[in-house]
């Protein structure tokens, strides 16, 4: 067993000691009513919302699956995430304003906004206790598996005292979530995400400068070919000695092309949801709004992964008889052999900062869902005091950390799991961006739009499997399972839509008059579809999405010394940024 240096215990009871402080200090607060419990009494500047959506997204295993990523295809293997670039600036620029004006606490509350009747109450009441309850269940038991990962190699523990000790920094984080409400979660996330950056950092430099590793083209000329490359090969074949992430055309194709708006994914939602919305809703204004998720796309995809590509390429050098078998380690490997006294405390409390960040959010959020969107909504049978609210939210909160520890203790790996959410919500994100835009879209079509995805996922692994193996082929390898999933749910939801009768029109005039979308809505409003604001908006938004991945590459560009690709990258930065700026000024995207 690894025992810690005294520096390093101080550096952990320090950190420890300010988040519970966090915790103690936004009491009152959060304590006046719901809104101020979940949303912070919506008061919060750009940066700080911002930064904590980058905070959330940083879980404890964020960087191991990076780093696993890197060991088996390259750094191109990010592309199953990055591709998700293109729906997030899609939040920034069409739906961020109109989470802001909706004036609710959860984004599930929006649902009896925008839609009418029983249908809308039922898709309400389940989206709360499915989201809520169970998927947000499973996901802190995912990080909370990956915490058990990291305690169990970093100090070699076994699985039940890793396990306890995980238990124990939960019961510490429901504790001041359930006291501080969001105010707490986003002023500690704040903390948090720049402890475990700079965290991170550090560990990047002192490997790199090893004699190890020697440098940056010391380290480039010990990798396999094509493991620095930033885009994937389209080939299902390469050399022995090649390390690029390879991808067929049409697999390619389904990431850039779909799943970053067809597929319903925590914390990727299409058109904005989850956390993602919480925040959102809780800025000061429209403006800080769109400023704070804009924000949060650029820290996520630009800054904060290079540190963690560059320990994962120097774990493939440094740790070659893991990498067959679980390379995901490779960064907890070089956190224990590379990093003096005080330094090991500081990343590992970065690793408790990226768990206990994730945790409080999901805490929180999934709390929100059942207070307000079930039990306020179905179950609150006469008035109650506000303080009452807020204590019937601390109470749920806590009891929503049991629950979850106790799904934890049932799962045991998750290498399946971002497989089953892209397809088991491939289909439902057109519906959720296209409420927005369409006034025929009903609650029906949303229910609908849910429940396909995952009767078609069955049948796809159930039935066609047995004709025919590549149906149950992940995405990367052949994604025709995921194309079978998207057509049938989007076919049946539009069939579902021309079928059942438009929303109450008097219903569908309060949401137009509330949010000001555009699109087609001319048989309520009487009003045009703002088709010129729409196409101008579409090129800020395409303007965005390009100069955010040269700022990517140039930062990788910089780090890995490739000067040509340096001076691509601020060729294309310097051109999609005037067309940003000039469009942005036109439309005064970023003004009330």
């Amino acid at each position: 067993m690894m025992y810690l240096a005294w520096a390093d215990l101080a550096v952990i009871v320090f950190f420890l000691g300010i988040t519970l402080y966090i915790g103690l200090y936004f009491r009152k607060k959060a304590s006046k009513d719901i809104n101020s419990f979940f949303l912070g009494g919506q008061n919060l500047a750009w940066y700080v919302a911002g930064t904590s959506m980058v905070a959330t997204t940083f879980a404890a295993d964020t960087p191991l699956a990076v780093t696993e990523l890197i060991s088996q295809g390259g750094i191109a293997s990010n592309w199953l995430w990055w591709n998700m670039l293109a729906g997030g600036m899609l939040t920034v620029f069409f739906f961020s304003r109109y989470w802001r004006k909706a004036g609710i606490v959860t984004d599930n509350e929006l649902i009896e906004i925008r839609y009418s009747g029983r249908p809308a109450a039922f898709l309400r009441g389940f989206r709360a206790i499915y989201l809520g309850a169970i998927m947000n269940a499973i996901i802190i038991a995912w990080v909370n598996v990956a915490m058990v990962a990291i305690l169990k190699v970093f100090f070699d523990l076994d699985q039940s005292t890793a396990l306890w000790i995980t238990f124990g920094l939960m019961l510490i984080t429901a504790f001041y979530s359930s006291l501080s409400g969001l105010l707490g979660v986003v002023y500690s996330d704040v903390i948090q995400f720049i402890t475990a950056l700079v965290g991170c950092i550090i560990l990047a430099v002192l490997i790199i400068k090893s004699p190890e590793i020697g440098g940056i083209q010391s380290l480039k000329s010990q990798l396999p070919n094509g493991t620095t490359d930033f885009f994937p090969r389209f080939s299902n074949n390469t050399g022995s000695n090649v390390n690029t992430f390879s991808i067929g055309i049409a697999s390619f194709f389904a990431f850039i092309g779909f799943q970053w708006w067809a597929s319903w994914y925590p914390g990727n939602e299409p058109g904005g949801g989850g956390y993602i919305a919480q925040r959102i809703m809780s800025t000061k204004d429209e403006s800080h709004a769109i400023k704070a998720t804009f924000f949060f796309q650029i820290a996520h995809y630009c800054i904060r992964p290079w540190p963690w590509i560059i320990v994962g390429l120097c774990a493939i050098v440094l740790y070659p008889e893991i990498q067959s078998t679980d390379p995901q380690l490779g960064f907890i490997m070089a956190m224990k052999d590379f990093l003096p006294a005080g330094l090991k405390g500081l990343l590992l409390v970065a690793f408790i900062s990226a768990y206990m960040s994730t945790l409080s959010t999901q805490l929180n959020w999934g709390t929100s869902y059942l207070v307000n969107d079930f039990y306020l909504r179905f179950f609150k049978t006469k008035p109650t005091s506000k303080r009452k609210e807020v204590l019937a939210s601390r109470v749920i909160t806590l009891a929503l950390m049991i629950w979850a520890a106790f799904v934890s203790t049932k799962i045991n790996s998750v290498s399946q799991a971002w497989q089953i959410l892209i397809e088991g919500g491939a289909g439902l994100g057109l519906v959720l961006i296209l409420r927005w835009f369409w006034y025929r879209v009903t609650a029906w079509s949303e229910i609908a739009a849910t429940v396909t995805p995952f009767l078609a996922y069955l049948f796809v692994h159930v039935v066609l499997v047995r004709y025919d193996t590549s149906w149950a082929q992940p995405i990367t390898i052949d994604p025709k399972g995921f194309y079978f999933i998207i057509f049938t749910t989007t076919i049946v939801w539009v069939l579902v839509t021309l079928l059942s009768p438009p929303e109450d029109k008097q219903h569908l005039l309060k949401f137009y008059r509330l949010i000001q979308p555009l699109g087609y809505w001319k048989p309520i409003s009487g009003e045009g579809s703002g088709t010129k604001k729409i196409v101008q908006t579409i090129i800020i938004w395409l303007a965005a999405v390009v100069l955010c991945y040269a700022v990517l590459f140039g930062i990788g560009s910089l780090i890995l010394q490739y000067w040509n690709r340096l001076t691509i990258s601020i060729v294309v930065g310097v051109i999609s940024f005037m067309i940003f700026r000039f469009m942005s000024r036109k439309v005064r995207i970023f003004e009330l």
